[in-house]
């Protein structure tokens, strides 16, 4: 036992673990993760075997995490947390993403599934791990905050452009029946800002992404995923044009009012493509084409909307086929809204068992 184990007499054994306990067939203790080689597995548990570090990988296991954060939840140094991050990135149990100034840390995509193996087998009620538990809510309530004070500020725009098109009730309600009721392995949100259609479709998913170029954004988006209690979700930071994910790796993207921002929306659709698995959907929505020239000085829009037959066309070059379009137009009453449009496209290529995912290969 290393020097943090022996200060504190390592409260996490508050009794004796047989061996063959360890591999009891228990539905709990049943193992998830990919089997590994020798020399990784042992730098896993290395890594593992201390009382900070398997402390750190609990938290890790609930929300993604700044080294501040996990400095006041573990009430040890920076430099003492630091270092405990770099032998457990190292090992490949978590990994580091950087957003703007700011780092967070969170279980790794390999790695990971063996940590929560490890995790999984914890007593949860251990006094140590529910006070860490408790400080984590702690910090969960200040991102809250942080997250309802931008709300407030930037409130009359919020409410000014969801003033202007369908009702968002409407939209989500045609969105879901478009993507249908099947569960999902993995699920990618393309410019997530709020995080909303995470929260929405995640809990289908069995590993869900949320990608988005800018960290306050991203900021309100962890506010709500912790809110949610969604431990499957991922944040990364990064460009629609260039995301940091995986190619050939999502069977549904998701692009939710994203494009009229952009200049080069075919191009993003593209990369969106190259993100679905074989048989993956990718699902649309924006503005129908519109008039609303305001929306360009006011909320920086660089398109004002789209034709159906536009972005069919966008993802027709993209080398997908488009299963179905449709629109949400403003309810009876609400004349002068804008009309929101809805489009689903399909990987044509189909999922064989020779397929291989590219596990490290990025789009």
């Amino acid at each position: 036992m290393n020097d943090d184990g022996a200060k504190r007499g390592c409260p996490l054994r508050p009794r004796k673990i047989r061996h063959k306990d360890m591999f009891m067939s228990k539905d709990r203790y049943a193992p998830r993760s990919e089997p590994a080689s020798f020399p990784t597995l042992l730098a896993g548990l290395e890594a593992a075997g201390e009382e900070t570090r398997l402390r750190m990988l609990c938290l890790l296991d609930e929300a993604e995490l700044t080294v501040s954060e996990l400095v006041a939840i573990l009430g040890q140094s920076q430099p003492r947390v630091s270092r405990h991050l770099k032998l457990l990135v190292e090992a490949g149990l978590a990994e580091r993403q950087r957003e703007g100034a700011w780092a967070f840390f969170r279980l790794a995509d390999a790695g990971g599934a063996f940590a929560r193996d490890l995790v999984g087998r914890l007593d949860l009620a251990d006094p140590t791990l529910a006070a860490d538990r408790a400080r984590l809510e702690v910090a969960r309530e200040a991102r809250r905050r942080q997250a309802a004070a931008y709300f407030a500020e930037q409130a009359a725009d919020w409410d000014r452009i969801r003033a202007l098109h369908a009702s968002e009730d409407r939209v989500e309600a045609a969105l879901i029946d478009m993507v249908g009721e099947a569960s999902f392995r993995n699920l990618l949100d393309l410019g997530t800002g709020t995080g909303r259609m995470l929260e929405l479709f995640a809990p289908r998913a069995v590993r869900a992404v949320g990608v988005d170029q800018s960290a306050a954004m991203l900021a309100l988006a962890r506010a709500r995923i912790d809110q949610a209690g969604l431990r499957n979700v991922q944040l990364r930071q990064g460009d629609i044009y260039a995301p940091p994910v995986e190619r050939d790796g999502y069977d549904l993207v998701v692009i939710h009012q994203v494009l009229h921002f952009l200049d080069d929306p075919a191009r993003a659709l593209k990369e969106a493509a190259r993100a679905l698995a074989p048989s993956g959907r990718l699902v649309v929505v924006d503005f129908d084409a519109h008039t609303q020239e305001f929306l360009r000085a006011d909320f920086a829009h660089r398109r004002l909307g789209f034709p159906l037959a536009e972005i069919e066309g966008f993802l027709a070059e993209a080398g997908l086929v488009a299963a179905q379009s449709r629109r949400v137009e403003p309810a009876p009453g609400e004349s002068g809204k804008l009309t929101v449009a809805l489009w689903l496209a399909e990987d044509p290529r189909i999922l064989s068992d020779g397929f291989q995912k590219a596990d490290t290969e990025y789009a």
